[in-house]
């Protein structure tokens, strides 16, 4: 690894904001402990992960956690097809993400680990804390210096999920990561998107802003995350190309924006259980405030 400054440095850059969470996962893994990053979706929690291992030069292997994650997915399994031609050997042993991190020495990024079956999250602890596990038919794997297991959760989203026992939580250290403000997230979306001139920053404002609203709305559970507004920038200048439009004073802007937000917004977004509405209701509504009253209340007299 190089020097723990040397390495914020350069991955700050290839980061929108997130100064604090940077400096905080980093000093959680270059200490050799594990960590679980608590936020919603698009939270640029994957982004500093894939620019840590990057600077240090060590993978990051990515496992999705559901019901149908088992032990033997996670830690391996022997080939059936040269189990019958040669019995169990280490040799035909397919190893899973959990031993390929631990012998590579690379970030194991488990993504909703709360929904992970028990048994599945026991079978990290002596990885954990022992920096070693016990491979029937294969031995001892021995974890490189660099192992680290990295866990995600949505704390938003309870449906499906498992209460983590007391042994994982004592072995991982939390760090909770909410959206940014709304400047940061104009400066992801104009980085992500590379759109520019009047039209292309208006885009950005509005798209930025009826996102962001979307995670207060009432009716909703989840609101979308930034990734909702890069979209939503991205098919807006497609439907302005379409449609001719080139300016945001134009009387067809406001309805073109509607149609970007129906497309990019109304699959990212999660109705409160008891809300008898829907997703394009409610977009509807977050437009009508945003084009309709917020400009009303703004004008003299």
């Amino acid at each position: 690894m190089t020097d723990i400054s040397d390495t914020r440095a350069r991955v700050a850059s290839h980061i929108v904001g997130r100064e604090r969470e940077l400096e905080l996962t980093l000093a959680a893994v270059a200490a050799g402990r594990e960590i679980v990053l608590e936020g919603p979706p698009g939270t640029s929690k994957t982004t500093m992960l894939k620019a840590i291992t990057q600077e240090w030069g060590i993978p990051l292997l990515f496992v999705e956690g559901n019901a149908d994650l088992t032990p033997a997915k996670l830690v391996g399994h022997h080939n059936p097809a040269r189990v019958l031609r040669e019995d169990y050997s280490a040799d035909n042993f397919v190893a899973g993400p959990l031993v390929e991190a631990m012998q590579e020495g690379g970030f194991l990024y488990i993504e909703e680990f709360n929904r992970a079956p028990e048994d599945t999250l026991n079978t990290l602890l002596a990885a954990m804390a022992d920096r070693s596990i016990a491979v029937p038919r294969v031995g001892i794997i021995v974890a490189r210096p660099t192992f680290r297991v990295i866990a995600s959760m949505n704390p938003y989203d309870n449906v499906g999920t498992t209460r983590l026992s007391t042994s994982v939580h004592d072995r991982l250290n939390r760090l909770s990561i909410g959206y940014q403000d709304e400047a940061g997230e104009r400066g992801i979306v104009a980085l992500r998107t590379s759109v520019s001139g009047t039209l292309g920053e208006r885009f950005i404002r509005d798209a930025v802003a009826v996102t962001r609203a979307t995670r207060t709305h009432r009716d909703l559970r989840q609101g979308s995350s930034v990734r909702g507004a890069i979209d939503c920038v991205l098919i807006a200048r497609e439907l302005a190309a379409l449609r001719g439009v080139t300016s945001p004073d134009d009387d067809e802007y406001a309805a073109l924006f509607y149609d970007a937000m129906v497309v990019s917004l109304s699959g990212r977004i999660h109705l409160d259980e008891a809300a008898e509405t829907t997703p394009e209701r409610v977009l509807r509504e977050i437009w009508e405030d945003h084009f309709v009253l917020q400009p009303a209340i703004a004008e003299p007299g």
